[in-house]
């Protein structure tokens, strides 16, 4: 009997269970085969399929992982990849429930893989992968749920309250804090220069020659005026007739002009 379960343990670890998994597993299937009368044999609870499938190593009821998970994992509302749903205790699920989301497929939609929600065949603790999950939340917070439910092959009419995601990387680890050095103060400029404050007897002998005017070198033009001297036009001479002393002839000129 112990030959057999080994070898069964090495077979289902081998399709990608974890060992406690697959003892879970191999317990459920060995289980089924007992006579009538008999207890119902154990089978796969949603945490240890929740805990293989996400990596979060939180042990416990799934009512406590949500509370377990606060420090140590971070938390939040937003479905991602390998985060677990944390389902919040209520009605018949007293204990709570753990699914891993293994795809988002919008604002409100993903996909879950879980176990231990559906009775397929009439059995309890089977393996559900890629079953869809909708936020029927009047906010949009994910508080509430409808899950693929086997039976009705549909989504169930139950809207399941949601305490929110755990994300699987865990929380940030603290940074030590370094002193940091002190900021460099801003060097001054060099100041400037300092000026001589020369003497007045120093002013006063180059003042003169500062106010003198200078005298600007002659043009070639005016050089060449002052070489040749200037010419003055002259008026052509014009010999006035000389005067008549007629009477009448100083009318008639008078006139004219």
């Amino acid at each position: 009997m112990l030959k057999c379960l080994s070898a069964s343990l090495l077979i289902v670890a081998a399709l990608g269970f974890s060992p406690a998994l697959a003892e879970s597993r191999i317990s459920s299937v060995q289980g089924s085969g007992a006579g009538s009368g008999s207890e119902l044999p154990p089978y796969l609870q949603c945490v240890p399929y929740a805990r293989d499938v996400s990596g979060i190593q939180i042990y416990g009821d799934a009512h406590t992982w949500w509370g377990q998970a606060e420090g140590r994992y971070e938390r939040g509302r937003e479905p991602k990849v390998g985060a677990v749903m944390a389902f919040r205790p209520t009605g018949n699920m007293v204990l709570g429930h753990v699914a891993a989301v293994s795809k988002v497929i919008d604002k409100r939609t993903v996909l879950l893989d879980h176990a231990n929600w559906s009775p397929i065949d009439g059995r309890r603790g089977q393996i559900e992968r890629g079953v869809k999950a909708v936020d029927v939340s009047p906010n949009n917070d994910w508080s509430q749920v409808r899950v693929w439910y086997a039976p009705l092959g549909n989504l169930g009419t139950t809207a399941w309250p949601v305490e929110g995601f755990i994300y699987g990387k865990g929380a940030a680890p603290r940074r030590p804090q370094i002193a940091a050095a002190p900021a460099p103060r801003p060097v001054a400029p060099d100041p400037a220069p300092a000026r001589v404050q020369a003497s007045r007897e120093f002013s006063q002998a180059f003042a003169s020659l500062d106010s003198a005017p200078k005298a600007r070198p002659a043009t070639a033009a005016v050089q060449r005026t002052q070489a040749q001297p200037a010419r003055v036009a002259q008026r052509p001479v014009v010999r006035t007739a000389a005067r008549s002393t007629d009477p009448l002839d100083a009318v008639v000129r008078r006139y004219d002009n």
